[in-house]
């Protein structure tokens, strides 16, 4: 017997998240999500050695705003380090190791950070 999910219930599938940040958004429009002040914001920046290759990566993970806000701070991100990277869910992915020069810069712009991992 096959499962009949109605795609516009989709969301109604979530019955449990881990992420203590999460808000269920009926209609799916993240763009009525609001940007936190950077003073309300609680940003973790790990080391990730999961990329392709084995190559290092710098992610910030854990803000919370609006997908242009996060892609703008992102953009910042990379000019600051001269790298690539990318930006989705509330992470920022910026290539090779900088977590303390990003620290360094968010803590400067008023954001509370914690360096997490190993």
């Amino acid at each position: 017997m096959q499962k009949h999910i109605n795609k516009s219930n989709k969301d109604r599938d979530i019955v449990y998240s881990t992420n203590p940040d999460f808000r269920y958004i009926p209609d799916g429009n993240e763009a009525e999500l609001k940007t936190l002040p950077p003073q309300q914001q609680d940003l973790r920046i790990m080391l990730d050695r999961k990329m392709k290759g084995g190559k290092k990566a710098t992610l910030v993970t854990g803000f919370v705003g609006s997908e242009a806000d996060l892609s703008h701070l992102a953009k910042q991100l990379k000019n600051l380090c001269a790298a690539g990277g990318s930006a989705a869910g509330g992470e920022i992915l910026i290539q090779g190791d900088a977590r303390q020069k990003i620290m360094e810069f968010l803590l400067k712009k008023g954001y509370k950070v914690k360096l997490s991992g190993g």
